[in-house]
């Protein structure tokens, strides 16, 4: 299943739907605005919360939680060394983890479990500007939780980008 994401700088207080292949309305991504610290939430097409993105307020490394119902989801992580291609943990709150690695700011990166494929986001496949793509390769993977990666990691990589 491939989504499309129209590509904006983030703002807190920023929301935008992503869709499906077919032009349909999947998740919407809802800013809150006002907030200590940084919170997104993942909404299906219905406005049911699925996914809370969350900025951790104290942290050595930028570090963004997900939250399902009220639950640790998920925490992602830049990875300390990475020369030429970004890297992301995901420590999934069951004790595995999610591999995050590609070129972010170029919207051009993979998300692997195990070293098999789970999603692959990319503009290569896209002719109108500023959107990229979110294409789940499992059927049966949480396709929720592999936007919400994607969203987290270009947030960071963003944010990082303008603290210099």
């Amino acid at each position: 299943m491939k989504y499309l994401v129209r590509d904006k700088i983030f703002a807190i207080g920023d929301d935008y739907w992503i869709e499906d292949e077919d032009g349909r309305k999947a998740f919407l991504v809802d800013g809150k605005a006002m907030r200590l610290r940084d919170t997104l939430e993942l909404k299906d097409a219905d406005g049911r919360v699925l996914i809370t993105l969350r900025q951790k307020l104290v942290s050595l490394r930028d570090t963004m939680t997900l939250e399902r119902d009220g639950e640790t989801l998920a925490t992602i992580r830049k990875k300390r060394l990475s020369l030429l291609r970004n890297h992301y943990r995901v420590s999934l709150a069951d004790g595995s983890g999610l591999e995050v690695s590609g070129r972010i700011l170029d919207r051009e990166f993979a998300v692997e479990y195990d070293g098999e494929l789970l999603a692959d986001i990319s503009r290569r496949w896209l002719r109108v500007r500023e959107t990229y793509g979110v294409e789940v390769v499992r059927d049966d993977s949480d396709h929720a939780l592999l936007l919400a990666v994607a969203v987290c990691v270009i947030r960071m990589a963003e944010k990082e980008r303008e603290d210099g």
